[in-house]
Parts: structure tokens; C-alpha cells; sequence
């Protein structure tokens, strides 16, 4: 799949294939990925630590975004493969780059009472780049 960095938001509906051509993608939508503080397997419970946690483990938000995701788009998909099992999950497609103006859109908090920010021009693609 080669997306031009103008097309870099993939609208939902469209379909993608793995690299290797072995699954099929529909997307659903794009998402934030987030990362769980509290999944970390630190350990913190161990004697050595004497039943304390690190300070920054107990300090801050629980659910903050994944910096690694960050750079590149993510999306709910809907998977298939060759046998015509399916499957839900969230892809982030670390190949391509988001350019600076998108990676802030995509990372920004979205109150629910408010409407998302406006896209940066020429961030909306069409669906012919399956």
C-alpha cells in the first residue's frame, strides 16, 4: 500500500491488503492509540521495593498517548483473511509519516461537546490508492 503524503488520512469504507497480500483490511475509522500506564510490568509489588511504587508510576494520567503511534496514522480495521474468518482490531501503519500539522490533529484531546479541529488542507484522500 503506498499512500502519497497528501492522501494520509484513509476514509472509512476503504480496503487495503497486507504486504504480504494474505489479509484484507476495511477500515472503520482512525484512532488514538493509547497507552495503559498500569499494564506495566514493573515490579513494583516485589520486596525490593517493599510493597512501594515508583513515583512515576503513581504520578500523572492513566492513559496517555502512545508516542511510538504518534508519528504514524492508526485505524480501527476490520480484518479478513483467506478463509473468511474476520476479526476487529486497531493498525497502526508505522510506515508512513504523519506530517506536523496532522500528527497535532490526530494526537489532540476531543472534548466530546466540541466538534473535532479542522484537518490541515489536503489531508482528506480519496479511496483509490488500493
Amino acid at each position: 500500500m503506498k499512500i502519497e503524503p497528501s492522501l494520509q488520512i484513509i476514509p472509512g469504507g476503504s480496503a487495503f491488503k497486507s504486504h504480504g497480500g494474505r489479509f484484507g483490511y476495511r477500515v472503520i475509522g482512525p484512532v488514538c492509540r493509547l497507552y495503559d500506564r498500569n499494564e506495566l510490568p514493573w515490579p513494583s509489588c516485589s520486596l525490593s521495593w517493599r510493597g512501594k511504587q515508583p513515583s512515576w508510576n503513581r504520578v500523572g494520567k492513566r492513559l496517555i498517548p502512545d508516542m511510538a503511534a504518534a508519528r504514524c496514522p492508526s485505524y480501527q480495521v476490520e480484518g479478513v483473511d483467506a478463509y473468511g474468518n474476520t476479526w476487529t482490531q486497531s493498525m497502526t501503519l508505522y510506515e508512513e509519516k504523519l506530517v506536523s500539522d496532522l500528527k497535532h490533529w490526530w494526537i489532540t484531546r476531543k472534548p466530546q461537546s466540541q466538534g473535532y479541529p479542522e484537518l490541515p488542507p489536503q489531508s482528506l484522500g480519496d479511496s483509490d490508492h488500493v
